[in-house]
């Protein structure tokens, strides 16, 4: 089967997701690429509705093993009719558990035809300077991974005639999902409405972290302003910062930082599904 167009739609804060994404979308050389960014609150209100002539590749960082709540409830709008469908998480050297198997779920459920599933490794939103955790990634062998991937997606889609006739892949996970659904952290729960972010005296105002933040977390007006029971700990607003004001406090996120950094420091490698 041939398709018209790729449409990539990411949540992604960090930038990480978005970068898997278009690199398998480089693969596949499309002619036509249109890109959904959902990362910011505003992107969420549309509905997306989509054709047997598109292929999405739809890409979600996994957060506690699932696919995060704030996205699974846009992911159940989707109007699809038989459109081929890409599913990519991207999770920070740990696990990926049943997000990838939550999210091929999801897109199946709202009329979309799975072609092929993938989970890559990316810097985890807690790495930092003194407790890296997949510093870098992806890298350019994930990259490479990636293109490749594309490529046999290509292959796959020019083997069938249409997308009723695309073969079911098997996506590894339980059911039911081993853990619940989050905000990605269970939100409104004490444990991790957290104030955890330390703003220096080197911020200026700029505003940058309260335009990136995917969930109106901060105040334009005074980012020292932290909406905490809104904030989904993705550290957006940490990477982002121009004047490296913004750092992780010591308390419960710097121990779960130095956690990972203790326990999964082997380089695990992307995985394909196809």
């Amino acid at each position: 089967m041939k398709t018209e167009s790729i449409k990539l739609v990411y949540f992604s804060p960090t930038g990480t997701t978005k970068t898997a994404v278009r690199e398998i979308a480089r693969g596949i050389n499309p002619g036509t690429v249109e890109e959904l960014d959902i990362t910011r609150p505003g992107a969420r209100i549309q509905q997306l509705r989509t054709s047997e002539k598109e292929l999405l590749i739809v890409g979600v960082p996994v957060y506690l093993g699932r696919v995060p709540a704030l996205v699974t409830e846009w992911l159940h709008a989707i109007q699809a009719h038989n459109t081929p469908v890409v599913c990519v998480v991207v999770y920070g050297n740990r696990a990926y558990e049943d997000a990838l198997l939550e999210l091929h779920d999801i897109l199946a459920l709202r009329g979309c035809k799975p072609v092929a599933g993938a989970a890559f490794i990316g810097e985890h939103s807690f790495s930092t300077a003194e407790t890296p955790t997949a510093v870098g990634r992806p890298d350019a062998g994930d990259l490479e991974h990636a293109e490749r991937f594309g490529q046999k997606i290509q292959e796959k889609l020019r083997s069938v005639a249409s997308a009723d006739r695309i073969p079911k892949i098997k996506i590894p996970g339980c059911h039911p999902y081993r853990q619940e659904p989050c905000h990605p952290y269970q939100k409104g729960t004490a444990f991790w409405n957290v104030d955890f972010v330390a703003v220096s005296d080197a911020c200026v105002q700029c505003g940058t972290c309260a335009a990136g933040c995917p969930v109106s977390a901060i105040d334009p007006e005074n980012s020292r302003a932290i909406a905490t029971e809104n904030c989904i700990t993705c550290c957006a607003c940490i990477r982002h910062c121009p004047a490296h004001a913004r750092t992780i406090k010591p308390g419960l996120v710097s121990d779960v930082s130095l956690r990972l950094y203790t326990l999964y420091k082997e380089r695990k490698e992307p995985e394909f599904f196809i």
